[in-house]
């Protein structure tokens, strides 16, 4: 479902990104849901087109040195697809950090701009570190979040990672 009134259905601030980016066109493709309804389902995708970001806290890291760690430690933002769970001690290697935990909803909220299950992938509040899971090469197209826990937007997976600023990782947990 798209908005019908020429409006979009992204959170305003990354609505504002799109514009920054020149991704006006996007707007237009993001699809706003009930609340009740799962995403993939309602999108008609497969779990794994869906791109979670996560945000995680690193302590340590001299890739994340930021003129002293502060006590919620430094945000990380993760991109992994919808039907894996990140590895945080492959994200703590990745950072060369000494811990990696996931971030509180305060420390999502002050860092991104986003309540945690709307956080898109970029168009922040702040510039953070972003490692993206080389999973979500898998797929012609993924769906992430809008700004909002129910809505979304389509995007190129090579693409979403470049305007995220990520770097390509292996940060999921591995399936025996």
């Amino acid at each position: 479902m798209t908005t019908t009134d020429g409006g979009s259905d992204a959170h305003p601030r990354f609505a504002e990104a799109l514009r920054a980016l020149g991704l006006d066109d996007l707007t237009a493709q993001v699809r706003r849901f009930p609340e009740a309804t799962r995403t993939a389902a309602a999108i008609g995708c497969e779990l794994s087109q869906i791109c979670k970001s996560l945000v995680f806290a690193a302590w340590g890291s001299p890739l994340l040195e930021q003129g002293g760690e502060p006590e919620e430690g430094v945000p990380v933002l993760v991109l992994v697809d919808g039907a894996s769970r990140v590895d945080v001690e492959r994200v703590r290697q990745e950072l060369g950090a000494a811990k990696v935990t996931r971030a509180g909803a305060g420390v999502v909220r002050e860092t991104t701009g986003y309540a945690i299950g709307g956080v898109p992938p970029f168009g922040h509040r702040t510039r953070t570190r972003v490692l993206a899971d080389r999973s979500l090469l898998d797929h012609d197209v993924v769906w992430a979040a809008a700004g909002t826990p129910y809505s979304v937007f389509p995007m190129e997976p090579e693409t979403l990672v470049s305007h995220a600023g990520g770097t390509l990782v292996d940060v999921r947990e591995r399936t025996s």
